[in-house]
């Protein structure tokens, strides 16, 4: 289940990758408290994001400067202040894109700021409307200008935000392989949120997006241990990754299961439970799942994404197998909720489904789980112990084992 309006606006206590400075600019003409700014800098191997919050839309221009090489965004209409000129605190030493950056005021209604880079880059400017609790936002990225084919996820965000991800994937599924003996099986772990989208917390402020790295991270360790399996991450930092990168990291890996993990939250903090969900194309099979479907699927809105990486096309092929693979996904998904329900209460004792946006993988068995409520105390509790998030990997992983041993998925593993 997931959080109700009201309480999704507290995904605002952002913490952690780059510490949050509130500041205060003034708009000419109006008072400075008319409107308050957020400055957050989210370092990552894929790409560095300069993200800017305002209750009002900012104007800008973007340019570049060489001998250093600099990024330089001037924004109007604004004054500085004392605390806007902290924005060079925000930078960390292991930032691979970023060097310094520095703030002045360029005229009187001019604010620049300058980004000093440690490599070329393609910077990637964009504004996002409020949502979610976030007001206004531009938003910097920074990517590598080098060649990105040797980097699987770094290639897909180049091609996702020329608006080309969909074309440079396989129009149809790969064909099947031997059930293991050609190569080992693959499975795609993804944990949910990440960067400026922190998913949900709880009241002693866990993050979801901290709590669900953890866990992947372990099942990843878990899955590599087996003699046959493969994991792959959408993501092994604190990154935000769009829902459709996601689900096109786990194609291009010709991905035999999708595992994507979660602890979401409620307004009561009474609810409590695990769960997993699979994809519906036919409507949600409860109103929980409708709308936990709706506040994942808006996680691009709060990660912030450019409408550039938006187009979608549907492939025939596509439409036919997915009916199948939702049918394996169920399976699969069972395999795991019963596992689960072995170390925590099952919050429903079924796989229930809705339109999720990251399960979307035509040809790839994809379930959400669930881990636990995030917003009840003694679960909150629970997920931030190792051994608990041992756990649930554990069950994780017994529910991959215990599908690829019934022969559900033979049709689906590929060469």
């Amino acid at each position: 289940m997931s959080e109700s309006n009201p309480v999704i606006s507290r995904r605002r206590l952002l913490q952690g990758a780059g510490a949050i400075w509130l500041l205060s600019v003034s708009r000419v003409g109006l008072a400075a408290s008319s409107h308050i700014v957020a400055v957050r800098i989210w370092p990552s191997s894929s790409y560095s994001r300069l993200t800017i919050e305002s209750s009002v839309a900012l104007k800008y221009k973007q340019f570049a400067l060489s001998h250093p090489e600099r990024v330089v965004i001037d924004i109007e209409n604004l004054h500085l202040n004392r605390v806007l000129k902290g924005v060079g605190h925000l930078v960390q030493k292991n930032d691979p894109y970023i060097k310094t950056a520095r703030v002045g005021q360029f005229d009187k209604n001019t604010v620049r700021i300058v980004l000093e880079l440690k490599q070329n880059v393609a910077p990637r400017l964009f504004t996002l409307a409020p949502v979610a609790g976030f007001q206004h936002r531009l938003v910097v990225d920074l990517y590598s200008a080098y060649d990105t084919q040797d980097d699987p996820l770094l290639a897909l965000l180049k091609d996702y935000n020329q608006g080309d991800l969909e074309r440079t994937q396989p129009a149809e599924a790969p064909l099947p392989g031997k059930a293991g003996r050609d190569r080992p099986i693959v499975i795609m772990i993804d944990p949910g949120h990440g960067g400026e989208d922190p998913g949900a917390h709880g009241l002693h402020k866990t993050r979801e997006k901290d709590i669900v790295l953890k866990i992947g991270r372990r099942l990843k360790a878990l899955i590599n241990k087996e003699p046959n399996m493969r994991a792959y991450m959408t993501r092994n930092e604190d990154v935000f990754i769009p829902l459709k990168v996601r689900v096109a990291k786990a194609r291009k890996q010709r991905a035999d299961l999708f595992v994507s993990i979660h602890a979401d939250a409620f307004t009561s903090r009474a609810a409590r439970g695990s769960s997993v969900f699979a994809l519906s194309t036919k409507g949600a099979t409860s109103a929980a799942a409708r709308f936990l479907a709706q506040t994942q699927n808006e996680s691009d809105l709060i990660g912030g994404v450019s409408k550039s990486g938006d187009r979608y096309l549907d492939h025939t092929m596509f439409d036919m197998l997915q009916s199948q693979t939702i049918t394996d996904s169920l399976k699969f998904g069972k395999e795991v909720l019963t596992r689960i329900g072995k170390i925590n209460h099952l919050h429903k004792r079924s796989v229930d489904q809705a339109g999720f946006a990251v399960l979307k993988a035509p040809d790839i068995p994809s379930i959400l789980v669930e881990t636990a409520f995030i917003s009840n105390p003694a679960e909150e509790r629970k997920l931030r112990t190792a051994r608990y998030q041992q756990q649930v990997a554990e069950a994780i992983l017994g529910g991959i084992k215990a599908y690829f041993s019934k022969g559900a998925a033979l049709a689906h593993h590929k060469k």
